[in-house]
């Protein structure tokens, strides 16, 4: 507890005071050992025992000391998330999932907000190292193998989500994203659409060039060109700027993959606001994430449902379960899931 002191004009803060085990077993008439054990979950403490030193513990306002039962077992709890564009509607959903299991887990989320570069990812796992996290979750960004291996070296288990990185060590959990594109080609193809287009940012992550990737080789295979468009991160501002550069061209795409919803929901409100261009009349479009506005009746916008509950299970479980070798290290995964795709009214015939 923390006492405010006032006196001759000047206010100071004592310092924290905490209240200890060992009061707690003096006020109870019990050893320190006793108070561990009823604190300790599945250890011997007999029913009387137990009564008192819970009763000793309200009265004095104990509360254990988590962090510093952790560090006694080269533990800390704390497992950090490491991610940008925190208020983007996929990477929210993303990060709800991944706190709740975390709590449910008896871990502690620690949330460091990078600015997309690599570089801020370095530095944030520099912090979980000084803290003493038992892992790192990365979603933004690709650490340095040094870096990396370093954390490793140090104990921490890191989980990379939508990254591409071979060396052993973090689990890997992706999307089958080329799978995905080749049926949006596929649904184009079959709504009459002949002149393909991809729309992209910039930011050139693993998981939204694999989408790039993957429409161009499944259209390419059906004898079909793909124009691509690239422009700054994957926000709505940045889809009504392609749609600007796409549907001002001599020859317009009649379908366009768009390499999120955010972009796509851009997209089509430029196409439709600004060139009264009907969607999915003359104009069809996907996205990808399956965000909340995806659904609603002004976009209703065909997309691939992101399994976020799948990852971030997928994780936490890993990270609760996965076992070190007799050398302390633990092996990297792999796992790819499956995008579900999500039929609304953007494709013709959706």
């Amino acid at each position: 507890m923390c006492r405010l002191h006032v006196g001759g004009g000047r206010e100071r803060v004592s310092e924290k005071v905490f209240v200890s085990a060992q009061e707690v077993a003096d006020r109870a008439g019990v050893s320190r050992s006793a108070v561990s054990r009823t604190f300790t979950p599945g250890a011997s403490v007999s029913p009387e025992t137990r009564r008192r030193v819970l009763e000793a513990a309200e009265t004095l306002g104990y509360h254990v000391n988590a962090l510093a039962r952790g560090l006694m077992r080269n533990e800390s709890g704390i497992v950090c998330l490491i991610v940008s564009d925190v208020a983007t509607p996929n990477r929210s959903a993303l990060l709800r999932e991944l706190t709740m299991l975390l709590q449910n887990a008896g871990k502690v989320a620690m949330l460091i907000n990078t600015d997309r570069s690599d570089g801020s990812v370095d530095q944030a796992l520099r912090q979980a190292i000084r803290y003493r996290a038992d892992a790192s979750i990365i979603l933004s960004g690709m650490p340095d193998k040094s870096i990396a291996q370093l954390c490793l070296r140090s104990g921490q288990r890191l989980v990379l989500i939508n990254r591409d990185d071979e060396q052993p060590g973090p689990l890997r959990i992706n999307l089958d994203d080329r799978e995905a594109a080749g049926q949006v080609v596929t649904a184009f193809v079959r709504a009459g659409c002949r002149k393909l287009a991809f729309a992209n940012s910039e930011a050139g992550t693993p998981s939204l060039m694999a989408r790039e990737r993957g429409f161009v080789a499944a259209a390419s295979a059906l004898g079909m060109e793909v124009s691509v468009e690239r422009h700054g991160w994957t926000g709505y501002d940045a889809g009504k700027l392609l749609a600007q550069r796409m549907l001002t061209r001599p020859e317009r795409p009649d379908a366009v993959f768009c390499a999120t919803d955010l972009l796509a929901c851009g997209f089509m409100d430029a196409a439709r606001h600004q060139f009264s261009i009907s969607v999915p009349d003359q104009l069809c479009i996907a996205g990808f994430d399956n965000i909340e506005q995806a659904s609603w009746s002004s976009y209703d916008l065909t997309t691939f449902a992101q399994p976020v509950s799948a990852i971030a299970s997928k994780a936490i479980d890993w990270l609760s379960h996965s076992q070190p070798d007799n050398d302390g290290a633990v092996h990297e995964q792999s796992i790819r899931l499956h995008a579900e795709l999500v039929w609304r009214g953007s494709i013709r015939g959706g």
